[in-house]
């Protein structure tokens, strides 16, 4: 647990159900201000704008969106005129958004599950995955996910979603520090967190790692984040038919030495 982990090593405990993580993970949702576990809002409301030029509602009408976190991109999109189905993996996140959409009588669909496990079949005009979320799986998973998402969208529906690219991580250097903490985002209770980043330069992968240590037990968290050139994504959606590239999912230009890569894919 102490040593660098293998590629895609998963930790014992995860962010989004853990019972205390996944409170502060909802609050970082919920901060308008702050890009953190959703982008700010304002970014928001540019991202559905912009997706609504190349995907517009009228045409794309019935939208899923994975990873959809407590709602925050599927109201928007439901306001555009989408028919939104969201997905994602936090009970506690689903729970929020389903209570949110009560409140604005927001007619979306919410289900709690992972989405390499979902079985949708030719359902969807456009399906979104926001925030770079491609990258946190493994060669694997991304491989099932593709499949997935293949199958459930209709014949000329659209995959849009957006990656980080090695540039993101030029120049960081490993390293591990502790940290003490009466109570914090990792635990209720007292504890020591080590942190530490992790490269993996030939897989273009990094792993941001936290060990929890209380009285009680030592937990870890391996959060990984493969990074993407446009060859690389290319071969992974050899599948797909690649309508354009982009800077970012809010539609800047591509620019070869950018932190991000828009991909907008047609199956």
């Amino acid at each position: 647990m102490f040593n660098k982990p293998a590629l895609y090593e998963k930790g014992t405990m995860e962010l989004w159900t853990d019972e205390h993580i996944s409170k502060g993970m909802l609050d970082a949702h919920l901060n308008p201000d702050v890009d953190g576990a959703t982008r700010k809002h304002a970014t928001v409301r540019e991202i559905v704008n912009w997706i609504g030029t190349v995907a517009p509602a009228k045409k794309y009408r019935d939208l899923l969106d994975l990873g959809c976190g407590p709602g925050i991109y599927a109201e928007e999109f439901c306001k555009a005129g989408y028919n939104v189905t969201g997905l994602d993996f936090s009970e506690r996140s689903i729970e929020y958004a389903k209570g949110s959409a009560r409140e604005k009588n927001l007619p979306i669909t919410y289900y709690r599950g992972d989405y390499l496990s979902m079985d949708f079949t030719g359902k969807f005009d456009l399906i979104t995955l926001i925030y770079c979320d491609f990258g946190v799986l493994s060669t694997e998973d991304r491989a099932i996910l593709l499949k997935k998402i293949s199958k459930a969208l209709k014949p000329g529906g659209l995959f849009i979603f957006d990656v980080f690219t090695p540039h993101k991580y030029a120049g960081r250097e490993e390293y591990k520090n502790w940290e003490y903490a009466e109570s914090g985002f990792f635990s209720a209770q007292p504890h020591l967190c080590l942190n530490a980043f992790y490269r993996y330069d030939e897989q273009n992968t990094f792993c941001k790692q936290h060990i929890i240590m209380t009285e009680r037990d030592i937990k870890h968290i391996n959060i990984w984040e493969h990074t993407f050139t446009k060859d690389e994504l290319l071969s992974d959606l050899a599948g797909f038919s690649v309508k354009g590239f982009y800077g970012n999912i809010a539609g800047t230009d591509y620019c070869e030495s950018g932190k991000e890569i828009c991909v907008v894919a047609e199956i």
